[in-house]
């Protein structure tokens, strides 16, 4: 683990089974910024420590009885200071409810210290970040964390240049590879940087700088050309915007 300006992490373990809290709290020990501040067997019991503790990051079981870790997750996001929520979990079908709730990762058991130790540099990254922002950083969506096999991967926003809207998902696309993200693209085109993206089309966003031009096609309508090549149509309810892109 490398060092980092913004401390230790101050821990919750949150796991309905006695012997995955200490299989945890042994994982734990072994990597530095991360403080165990307390355990807690149930979902209730973690939010009333999350309420007096003040974690800055969650440890958090997905199945319990009771309220299950989606629950704690969503409740523990309301907090005036929320922590930093990583699942650890056995089941592999709740990665994208997970990343709805803007989970730092999804890390499956058994838990392997190195798997764990990226899963902490993660919630690092994300304190540093809070703290920039707090202190006058942008905070226009600087990444995103999309589903990916059993894993959440993080996507910095500048790889992507072309967004797709498909019904309640947006499709990213980054090099030859797209991923899936459960997001609208409404939602999402408020949360971009509009100096570096801009919204083409009522299905499309692009990256500012993968446009190359506009082309008018006649009667009213044009086309924004792109790095790739490619030719797509600029929504009439757009274009007045993407046309003062250019200064006209």
């Amino acid at each position: 683990m490398t060092s980092n300006d913004n401390g230790t992490l101050r821990t919750l373990i949150v796991d309905d089974e006695p012997l995955a809290i200490e299989r945890m709290q042994v994982l734990c020990a072994e990597i530095p910024h991360l403080q165990v501040i307390g355990t807690a067997s149930d979902g209730e019991s973690a939010l009333r420590l999350s309420e007096k503790l003040n974690p800055d990051l969650l440890l958090l079981d997905m199945t319990m009885p009771g309220k299950d870790g989606l629950q704690v997750a969503a409740e523990a996001g309301k907090m005036d200071t929320p922590p930093a929520v990583i699942f650890v979990t056995a089941h592999e079908n709740f990665a994208v409810e997970a990343f709805d709730l803007e989970a730092i990762d999804y890390v499956l058991k058994p838990v392997a210290t190195e798997r764990l130790e990226r899963a902490i540099e993660r919630a690092l990254a994300r304190k540093a970040r809070r703290a920039g922002q707090a202190e006058g950083e942008s905070d226009w969506l600087g990444e995103f964390w999309v589903p990916h096999r059993s894993e959440l991967l993080r996507i910095d926003a500048s790889e992507v240049y072309r967004i797709d809207a498909e019904r309640d998902y947006v499709r990213l696309h980054v090099g030859e590879t797209s991923y899936l993200l459960l997001q609208t693209i409404a939602g999402l085109e408020e949360k971009l940087d509009p100096e570096k993206f801009i919204r083409i089309h009522r299905s499309t966003i692009l990256r500012r700088d993968f446009i190359t031009g506009l082309k008018h096609e006649g009667l009213g309508v044009w086309c924004a050309e792109l790095a790739d090549g490619k030719e797509l149509r600029i929504g009439r309810t757009y274009l007045k915007k993407v046309k003062a892109m250019a200064g006209r």
